[in-house]
């Protein structure tokens, strides 16, 4: 299966050699398919010594690097090139990290810079308000027309407006953090970048930072090299609100992920992902026999089982809150985003971005498990039949059993709820179910007949430095129950 969702790439299989550690390094045919397929990489090489550059990559993870091997140069997220990376203090390839952590760079707020860098000649930097309609919109046209499409130009994002509004407006959103670029002559936003603050905890070393996303540029711009000064911008502007760490996600692989996650999907409505050219028809099986395979039943069978409201907010934070401390790196969630986050509020929101569900004991009414999923649109480009895909992405979940050190347990749980969460998006109209190797969630995804997809997501921390946590994958790229713990924390 397909997804453009950050350019995911086909992870090889079988050509990696084991360490005594358990960590898989790159072989030679690894090294070599890997330049020719990451142009990034390609050109930062090009400048090292070739035995240099042979026992850098040498040290390099495949763990690390799985998307690297294939990613499609035509579709790249320009997340800049490793030469600007080398200038930031982000972790490099050659480090031997530790546990112990900590900033790479002490920054001085005295020495930021009251003023952004210059744009090339003919543009300007804008600071975009998301509350007048009229911004939102532009904003809207930029990532709809140019953010991600899939190598195949076969589906394009569609956030939508209520999206946007969920994402970038969270609890402590600063205006300031939504940058975007302008022609000075037309006016029209050609470029943007986004951060929202939140509080992460890494090896429960508590972290005020910048989650970053929604970088985009116009099309007819990306030779512009516009990407290193977008990132350097709003690096300045979280820097003057005194927040210096940021955590961000891409498909690609940058200096250096703290972990990486393979995307996994689960059919719905498993004919429409085949007439759009999402879920091929597997060799030797039937239409009918897809149908049937994917089957769900019509009625969900968690007891207590309903949707989330706001009277569950206290509940659900306490619980979701020592879920999360399970994980090694995670989201801090404060009440406030709590509500935010998971409660949709349809008097205020035009359209449904978020579904959360509880179980409520019927004999203790306590709020024993909750699960979410949020929904994020593609439009089919060209397809006679259908014009969208409706993705439901599997968000924060939680559960009393995983405190009860029962593994065999908590795999039964989880197995109970989120079958239920497939039949609760599939009433919602939902097209396909996706979800990541994070969380506890290798323990359901094979049973519950999710399929691979044909990608990585890699997690990033800008300006700190910890050692990599397990991204719920073993040297296979398959989900493996040994390597959970590691990623607690879900990026839009």
């Amino acid at each position: 299966m397909s997804d453009s969702k950050d350019r995911k790439g086909k992870a090889p299989e079988g050509q990696s050699s084991e360490k005594k550690d358990g960590a898989v390094k790159i072989t030679p045919q690894m090294a070599e398919s890997l330049l020719e397929n990451n142009p990034a990489l390609r050109n930062e090489m090009a400048g090292m010594d070739k035995e240099k550059a042979a026992e850098a990559m040498r040290k390099m993870n495949i763990a690390e690097l799985l998307t690297g091997l294939s990613v499609s140069g035509k579709n790249q997220k320009d997340m800049a090139s490793y030469k600007f990376w080398q200038t930031q203090p982000v972790p490099r390839f050659d480090e031997t990290s530790t546990d112990t952590g900590g900033p790479i760079k002490i920054i001085d707020p005295e020495k930021v810079s009251k003023e952004p860098d210059a744009l090339i000649e003919g543009f300007e930097w804008a600071t975009l308000d998301l509350t007048n309609e009229t911004e939102l919109q532009e904003l809207w046209d930029l990532l709809t027309y140019h953010y991600v499409e899939d190598d195949n130009a076969m589906f394009r994002f569609r956030y939508s407006q209520s999206f946007l509004h969920w994402a970038l407006m969270s609890p402590g959103w600063k205006k300031e953090w939504h940058v975007g670029v302008r022609a000075t002559k037309s006016r029209k936003l050609v470029a943007s970048i986004c951060g929202v603050p939140t509080e992460i905890s890494v090896r429960n070393q508590k972290l005020k930072v910048v989650e970053i996303n929604f970088l985009c540029i116009h099309k007819k711009l990306r030779s512009k090299r516009l990407t290193p000064v977008l990132i350097k911008e709003i690096t300045r502007r979280c820097y003057l609100n005194g927040i210096y760490q940021a955590i961000y996600t891409a498909g690609v692989v940058l200096p250096t992920p703290v972990s990486s996650c393979r995307y996994y999907h689960r059919p719905l409505d498993w004919l429409k992902l085949y007439e759009v050219g999402f879920s091929p028809l597997p060799a030797g099986s039937t239409k009918a026999r897809q149908i049937t395979k994917n089957h769900l039943p019509s009625t969900t069978s968690t007891p207590g089982l309903r949707p989330m409201e706001p009277k569950d907010i206290d509940a659900v934070h306490d619980l979701l809150q020592r879920y999360l401390s399970r994980f090694a790196l995670n989201q801090a969630f404060t009440r406030e985003e709590v509500d935010h986050w998971l409660v949709h509020k349809p008097e205020t929101v035009k359209e449904q971005v978020v579904w959360a569900y509880v179980a409520e004991d019927p004999e203790t009414h306590k709020i024993t498990d909750f699960f979410s999923f949020y929904n994020l649109e593609s439009t089919v480009i060209q397809n006679p039949k259908h014009d969208n895909v409706r993705a439901a992405y599997l968000y924060y979940y939680a559960t009393e059993t995983a405190f009860t050190n029962n593994m065999k347990a908590l795999k039964e749980r989880l197995l109970m709820l989120m079958n239920d969460a497939l039949i609760l998006a599939k009433k919602a109209h939902f097209d396909v179910f996706n979800a990541l190797t994070l969380h506890d969630n290798p323990l359901f995804l094979e049973q519950l007949k999710f399929g691979a997809g044909d990608g990585q997501l890699h997690f990033y921390l800008y300006n700190y430095r910890t050692a990599p946590v397990p991204g719920g994958v073993n040297e296979k790229n398959l989900p493996d129950e040994k390597r959970m713990g590691g990623v607690g924390i879900v990026m839009l």
